[in-house]
């Protein structure tokens, strides 16, 4: 255990540079004093640890080292294989699909008995994830037209950072010069998206930094909804609508409480495919919306 302990803190001070014995300690759930014992250890090994005093100190790995990058457990191997062919079945992305047959021919790993499959994400126009996917690497602006959620169209040009999975659908990061600020786009809402021969303007901090920054700015509006729903659609209501039951009814009927976002379309969508199996108990806002979209398609057919 200790040896194990001692190889993730050589990789963690690698990674991340110098850190102070308290933040190790936090981070490996162990006392201090064991971290300084591990530290004492490795500077035994021959592994040049620095310990740096003051405010800003902590330890650290001397820049002239460097660890063997080589993985050294087939358990290690397995993670990352089944990691690739998730990422693979998502995108046919041709550096993913090398990189896994490289890592399938140099090791046979256990198996994780676990399958990712994400094909069905390339369902639509994935030349546009491509596309995207290139700029990001190249680091070169793009323009897209783009219909936001209140149905507004306009051309965008923008740095994209990262394209991302998330909320049942593909997304673009992208930092936007004329909001100087970042923002998220949904792909299927991009058109006549062009890759143009524009670099970037600035320097950017990595993807999962901006990623995590921007994840705590969510500017939509939530809504908590509470639904009547039988027993028969108890199941497809959970599964669909991210509820949970708060109450259960005499008669065998349930009480779910969902959060949703107001402008978006598909929990609505999915609401009004259970059809009678399930009311809008509040708020009203939400039971008249319901109320008027089922009026106006009885209007469509011609049923009032």
């Amino acid at each position: 255990m200790k040896l194990e302990r001692l190889y993730a803190i050589t990789v963690y001070l690698l990674n991340h540079g110098r850190t102070s014995a308290s933040n190790l300690a936090k981070h490996f759930e162990v006392s201090t004093r064991t971290i300084q014992r591990d530290i004492d250890s490795l500077c035994v090994s021959g592994i040049p640890v620095i310990a740096v005093n003051g405010i800003n100190g902590g330890y650290e790995i001397s820049d002239r080292f460097r660890i063997d990058r080589e993985l050294s457990t087939s358990d290690e191997y397995s993670l990352i294989l089944t990691a690739l062919r998730g990422l693979v079945s998502a995108t046919e992305n041709e550096k993913a699909k090398n990189t896994l047959e490289k890592l399938s021919h140099a090791a046979n790993p256990d198996d994780t008995g676990i399958i990712l499959d994400f094909s069905v994400l390339r369902e639509g126009d994935y030349t546009i994830l491509q596309q995207l996917q290139a700029a990001v690497t190249q680091k070169q602006t793009v323009r897209f037209t783009y219909t936001n959620n209140n149905n507004e169209t306009r051309v965008h040009h923008v740095e994209p950072i990262a394209v991302l999975y998330r909320w049942y659908a593909w997304y673009l990061l992208a930092y936007s010069r004329v909001r100087d600020d970042y923002r998220t786009y949904k792909l299927i809402r991009m058109s006549n998206l062009e890759v143009t021969d524009e670099t970037f303007l600035r320097e950017h901090e990595p993807a999962d930094v901006i990623f995590q920054k921007t994840n705590k700015k969510d500017s939509r509006e939530y809504t908590d909804v509470l639904l009547r729903c039988k027993q028969a659609a108890k199941t497809r209501a959970i599964e669909y609508l991210k509820g949970t039951v708060t109450e259960e009814l005499p008669g065998g009927d349930v009480l779910i409480k969902t959060c949703v976002v107001e402008n978006e379309q598909f929990w609505f969508g999915a609401l009004l495919s259970l059809g009678d199996d399930i009311e809008v108990v509040e708020p009203d806002t939400i039971r008249q919306r319901a109320i008027q979209t089922a009026k106006k398609i009885l209007e469509l057919y011609g049923e009032l």
